[in-house]
């Protein structure tokens, strides 16, 4: 991805702080399946290390990755906004360490703390506008006619 999408990196230390205390440590083997695109999206990661590949289901094929994403980076965005599903799958590319927080919880500081909802909105924008441009160059370089790529 061209923009950062490090949520941690980007709030205030006294927000970091407060978001911190929703987080739990957790680690994903290699291959495993974190989400599935339409699940419940009740929770979201940050990644420490490891790799995430992102993808979407594509009828009658196997899901197309679309995207990958590692150190830093926000892993779900789906959990902010209604009707909280995942709009993508994500699957452990090695071994995973992350930083997985409550939705819920995070959501309710969001509400109580309009300041921090504002910041953590913008980081979740970003993300989706950065998935949803990874997402349709890599479906056009897969099932697109040729030269309906990205241009240059």
């Amino acid at each position: 991805m061209a923009t950062t999408t490090n949520l941690l990196r980007l709030l205030a230390p006294e927000d970091r702080d407060r978001l911190l205390k929703f987080a739990v440590e957790v680690n994903f083997p290699s291959g495993a399946r974190i989400f599935e695109e339409g699940s419940k999206a009740d929770r979201f990661w940050t990644i420490i290390t490891g790799l995430v590949a992102l993808d979407v289901h594509v009828p009658g094929r196997r899901a197309a990755a679309v995207d990958a994403i590692g150190h830093g980076e926000l892993l779900g965005w789906s959990w902010l906004v209604p009707p909280h599903t995942w709009q993508l799958g994500a699957e452990a590319h090695g071994p995973v360490h992350a930083l997985e927080f409550d939705a819920a919880a995070v959501r309710a500081l969001i509400e109580e703390d309009p300041v921090l909802g504002l910041a953590i909105t913008r980081c979740v924008a970003i993300v989706v506008g950065n998935r949803l441009q990874s997402t349709r160059t890599r479906l056009l370089d897969l099932y697109g006619p040729a030269g309906s790529g990205p241009r240059p």
